[in-house]
């Protein structure tokens, strides 16, 4: 588990007051590009170990009633079902979901706008979804060579015909389930509204990554890189920045490579562009509350082998582009890393050697040991490794039976002859639904319940891709799971 290295409580605090300082300068209406994940960034959790998932939402919440948040989607994203993957539901469902957790906190989502609105068929049926259940829509049109031509762009045909956003607060967020889908767009096109109607507001762009005051080849930086390999984003340093201040920041290059044609639409829309370099627009404090810069460095680069593994399992399904491999290939290698510096890598391997080459995974307790688990009749290797785990973690004795052998037999029916399963033994799922069953007649399998909890952060690699169902099991536990790319069979179709 990692050590940590970053405060989550000062950065809080410099965060939501750099915040307000830039409303302050902008006459009291700010529109924030909020990139990345809004409550649920785990990728900043795991290179800035101390920061919490929903730092830039306790952040926003500090804030307070100040705050409005507006929720941009593309609209062709609606229309082909764009999906997540890390949480594998559509935009479309990602948006009421965002709604639901924005409302649970306390903040107020003010509005949904759909970009690039070209009256897709699924679009129109999101738009009547959302109304009916009493959230406001606006529409945004595609705008030809945006943001390239600014003359059309910043006119009656660009941002003109775009529906005006009514927001009542000082700060407006603008966010989205992911990327590409406008936000930066959004904002604009509400300065050029608000200039029309006389109304002084501003810019800024908040972006966790790349951190720009670290060096450009920091592991939490590559690290930024590693994630966004299918995006082929490439870190460097600021030019205008270094010119305007003698000063090094690091950016990366589609913020560098655009920023000339949003100086230009700035001047053109208020007169003047209030800003000297891409870093400029942004407000992003972590780099100050780095409290240990070497356990940054070394969960940096657990995370980078971890994104390594990831893609070379995507490759061997068919869903990795060649750029991609060759982009996180790169990483590795700037960073000075290999697939041997994972420590559960190699007991995973040794414990598949130790029998007969058959599935196994090992997972790295918060105290550094290692325990595994292969597959057996009854169980997968990821539920075996699982029970291992919290029975090493409860001081039970590896002769306990933390599930009685009796359990698994008609648990094994109902998968094969009711189900209709080809695969008899438990999944981690349906191990640890047994574990909790177990739990409420005997003292074994409820102290190994609750050790479970203590898994969150730990470290686990698999011989093989595991399935769907047992990866999820991982994620929602806490557990950093990687996998080797290969299958444990050789058919054509796997779960």
């Amino acid at each position: 588990m990692a050590k940590p290295g970053f405060d989550n409580r000062k950065y809080i605090e410099l965060q939501s007051g750099q915040i307000r300082k830039r409303i302050e300068e902008f006459g009291g209406k700010l529109y924030l590009e909020f990139g990345g994940k809004l409550f649920d960034d785990y990728h900043a959790s795991r290179v800035l170990p101390g920061f919490e998932p929903d730092s830039k939402l306790q952040m926003l919440k500090n804030i307070g009633t100040d705050v409005e948040i507006v929720i941009a989607v593309n609209s062709s994203d609606i229309e082909s079902n764009k999906t997540r993957g890390d949480l594998g539901i559509t935009y479309g469902s990602d948006v009421l979901r965002l709604i639901d957790a924005f409302r649970e906190t306390g903040l107020f989502v003010g509005s949904v706008v759909l970009t690039k609105f070209d009256c897709q068929p699924a679009a129109v049926a999101f738009k009547a979804r959302l109304e009916h259940l009493g959230m406001r829509v606006f529409l945004h049109y595609p705008i030809d060579d945006y943001p390239f031509n600014t003359a059309i762009a910043v006119s009656e045909d660009g941002f003109g015909k775009n529906e005006y956003i009514e927001t009542t607060r000082p700060l407006v967020v603008v966010t989205a389930p992911g990327p590409g889908s406008g936000k930066m767009a959004t904002c604009l096109s509400q300065l050029y509204h608000e200039f029309k109607r006389g109304t002084v507001a501003g810019y800024a762009k908040f972006e966790t990554f790349p951190i720009w005051n670290l060096p450009l080849k920091h592991p939490v930086n590559l690290a930024y890189e590693a994630a966004t390999a299918d995006l082929q984003d490439v870190n460097m340093i600021d030019p205008y920045h270094l010119e305007a201040y003698e000063k090094t920041a690091v950016n990366y290059n589609r913020d560098v490579e655009v920023f000339p044609v949003l100086s230009a639409i700035f001047q053109k829309i208020s007169g003047a562009c209030p800003y000297q370099s891409p870093t400029d627009m942004g407000v992003n404090m972590a780099g100050f509350c780095i409290s240990d810069d070497e356990a940054c460095r070394k969960a940096s680069e657990q995370e980078i082998i971890r994104r390594y593994f990831t893609i070379i399992c995507e490759r061997k399904k068919g869903l990795c582009q060649p750029e991609v491999f060759n982009k996180i290939e790169i990483v590795m290698k700037q960073a000075g890393l290999t697939a041997d510096g994972r420590p559960v890598v190699k007991a995973a391997l040794d414990c598949s050697a130790a029998t007969q080459n058959s599935p196994a995974v090992a997972i790295e307790l918060p105290d550094g040991e290692i325990v595994t688990g292969k597959t057996s009749d009854e169980l997968g290797a990821s539920a075996a490794a699982l029970l291992n785990a919290v029975k090493k973690l409860g001081g039970i004795d590896k002769k306990i039976h933390i599930i009685e052998p009796e359990v698994f037999e008609p648990i094994m029916r109902l998968k094969t002859e009711i189900l209709q399963n080809r695969n008899p033994r438990l999944h981690s799922d349906e191990a640890l639904i047994a574990l909790a069953v177990g739990a409420a007649f005997s003292e074994a399998p409820k102290k190994a319940s609750a050790c479970l909890r203590l898994l969150r952060g730990c470290e686990a690699h698999s011989t093989v891709i595991l399935a769907a169902t047992d990866q999820d099991t991982y994620r929602r536990l806490g557990i950093n799971i990687t996998c080797e790319p290969a299958y444990q069979t050789n058919r054509l179709y796997h779960d």
